[in-house]
């Protein structure tokens, strides 16, 4: 098996001086991972946007160039974390699931189909948001058609949810990388997308407080030190869009 797939060993803990002779104890994590939390985070974030961004396209003003570029903006980051997304499960997890669990095969085949023909309708709806953001006359329908977009990816989601996710538990064991938090950014470095920062960001927009710990606990040292600044500047660039956040 590779080593990718190999669970982490926990550390143990010396015994302490006056301790001669006793057994060290495995150390408990401080922070337990959360499965395949990186998949479930960019669910999460796709959902969300795409609940209110036909909202904030009906609310551009004729002569408004601020907002509309700013929506366009944001609409383009929203694309490109869907299509690194796809481009992720495609290349890396489906063919390692098609390897430890052939029986999933017919439905990985149809989820990479479906990848295809949502990066088609996402290319498509791209082209209508270009055109509303700089003629608002045009942003009711638009907004309709994010919408359809909305309930056709919505479809998907739940396929990979409630059909790929729970098989997945019993494939990679406790431990692995696959699907982690730490494990996304990474390969969101290595691709031609998003920054790794402003996607973490947009990642653990609206994630409880007490949850975003969780996450960034598992994450490398450099992720938790940068994450405040990156958090505001964030907040900054879409208070805009959205308004500040309460």
């Amino acid at each position: 098996m590779p080593s990718h797939l190999t669970p982490v060993r926990t550390p143990l803990v010396p015994a302490q001086a006056g301790e001669r002779g006793t057994t060290p104890e495995p150390a408990a994590p401080a922070v337990e991972p959360i499965p395949f939390a990186g998949l479930r985070l960019v669910h999460a974030a796709l959902r969300r946007d795409l609940a209110r961004l036909p909202n904030a396209l009906r609310l551009l003003q004729p002569g408004d160039e601020t907002a509309g570029q700013a929506l366009q903006r944001h609409w383009d980051f929203v694309t490109a974390m869907l299509t690194c997304h796809h481009e992720q499960q495609d290349s890396r997890l489906w063919p390692l699931l098609r390897r430890f669990a052939p029986e999933l095969r017919l439905l990985l085949n149809w989820l990479e189909a479906d990848h295809h023909n949502l990066d088609h309708s996402f290319t498509r709806v791209t082209t209508l948001v270009r055109i509303a953001t700089r003629d608002p006359a045009s942003s009711w329908s638009v907004g309709y058609a994010v919408e359809e977009l909305a309930a056709r990816l919505e479809t998907h989601l739940r396929i990979e949810e409630r059909q790929l996710l729970p098989r997945m538990e019993g494939v990679f064991p406790a431990g692995s990388r696959i699907g982690t938090l730490p494990e996304l950014l990474d390969l969101i470095r290595y691709a031609d997308g998003p920054a790794a920062s402003d996607a973490l960001v947009w990642l653990l927009e609206g994630v409880d407080p007490q949850q975003v710990d969780r996450l960034l606990a598992d994450c490398d040292d450099d992720v938790a030190r940068h994450w405040p600044h990156w958090r505001d500047t964030y907040a900054r660039c879409t208070d805009q869009l959205w308004g500040p956040t309460v």
